[in-house]
């Protein structure tokens, strides 16, 4: 039977909207605070840092080398990321904090002198000194022989260096495709690109100077899209996509060709060992879940599920090369880690729905939230294994 028509008021309709609108932000807004904060232990301590417009308070911190816990609190009216960098390399990071609410970052720490970002990429950076102690000289001792570790270490550097090769290629198509005002061409170029970058993205993104210039969200850029740092694949992606065209776009795809060129070259010479490798997957799952995921990362294009879909597969390549070393010593937590790579990628397959270009802006927060679940499941497993095969200390 078809449903008799109502007449409804235009101003309750307004009414209506309006405050379906506010509860979806509020629930929005309670699922993030859940999400970004864990339960912590009962004696574990928080290092409070508040993120400002401009600064961080405090700027400079000294603590002693073992394992620490930091509660980030964007005061500012914009999304913020908290990094601790060693030179270029980025050691532990969260990102997409959104304004007015708080994140729990935990670091394993060594003696060095580190810096910390503090919100726009574009402010001044505080200092963070650590100072050796019993737990510097306990992980030193503790750490297990490598040598086991080598073949396995060098046949993933060799998979990096193959996907730099094919970011290469694809970005040189692209770039072609947009000296010559071929939009399709440029847009297929930009994914297979990308796809290949997001392949290398776990050890990329630690490079702090090229990811800046490869890799740079506008919200954390001062004056957003209208940014002269805002280069590299989120400005080719914001001019095929958002602004439908090629136009102003060659010299940012030459450049983002030199960037990754020096990317290839970084990959080759970065030093690779078995606890670093494993952490930074964890690390990096962690910080997917808690920001990409929920709140989606490509802007204008919204191709966020064959992007989680390429990373995965590098997760997948690292435990293919771990596996046959770690199922003796840790049988059980490698029989973890499959089982639940294989439920994360699963689910990234259902969130596309056979679709590789199905827009992440149209997937609801529930699908979301059941995805960033599984990565973070992921990362504890990988955690779990690391600790079984004694890479954590």
């Amino acid at each position: 039977m078809r449903e008799q028509k109502t007449q409804t008021s235009p101003v309750l309709m307004k009414l209506a909207v309006a405050a379906s609108g506010v509860l979806a932000i509020a629930a929005g807004g309670l699922f993030y605070y859940v999400s970004v904060n864990k339960p912590q232990n009962h004696d574990e301590e928080l290092i409070k840092i508040e993120v400002g417009a401009k600064a961080c308070n405090p700027m400079n911190l000294t603590l002693p080398s073992g394992n620490h816990s930091f509660e980030i609190h964007n005061l500012s009216d914009r999304p913020v990321e908290w990094e601790i960098l060693d030179g270029v390399m980025v050691v532990e990071e969260r990102e997409n904090i959104i304004p007015r609410m708080k994140a729990i970052l935990r670091a394993q720490l060594m003696p060095g002198d580190y810096q910390i970002t503090c919100g726009l990429l574009s402010n001044p950076r505080g200092s963070l000194t650590v100072t050796p102690s019993e737990h510097s000289a306990n992980a030193n001792a503790a750490k297990p022989e490598t040598r086991a570790f080598i073949g396995i270490l060098s046949e993933y550097k060799v998979f990096l260096i193959m996907q730099a090769n094919s970011m290469l290629r694809a970005a040189d198509t692209l770039q072609k495709a947009i000296s010559q005002g071929d939009l399709e061409t440029a847009r297929l170029g930009y994914v297979q690109a990308r796809a290949a970058y997001n392949r290398t993205e776990m050890i990329a993104s630690r490079f702090a100077d090229l990811s800046a210039k490869i890799d740079p969200a506008a919200a954390y850029l001062e004056n957003r899209e209208q940014d002269k740092a805002f280069t590299g694949f989120p400005r080719i992606e914001y001019g095929l996509w958002d602004q439908n065209s090629t136009a102003g776009l060659d010299n940012f795809a030459k450049q983002l060709i030199d960037d990754l060129n020096g990317l290839k070259d970084r990959l080759k010479s970065v030093k690779l060992t078995p606890d670093l490798v494993l952490r930074h997957a964890s690390s990096f799952l962690q910080q997917q879940a808690d920001g990409p995921i929920l709140n989606g990362t490509d802007s204008y294009a919204g191709l966020d599920a064959t992007e989680f879909a390429a990373q995965a597969e590098s997760i997948e390549k690292i435990f293919k090369l771990f596996e046959p070393l770690s199922i003796n010593p840790a049988g059980a937590q490698t029989a973890a880690l499959k089982a639940a790579l294989n439920e994360y990628s699963t689910e990234i397959a259902a969130v596309s729905a056979g679709n590789t270009s199905v827009d992440y802006k149209n997937i609801d927060p529930d699908t979301r939230r059941k995805l960033a679940d599984k990565a973070t499941k992921l990362a504890e497993t990988i955690d779990h294994l690391s600790a079984a095969l004694g890479l954590n200390e």
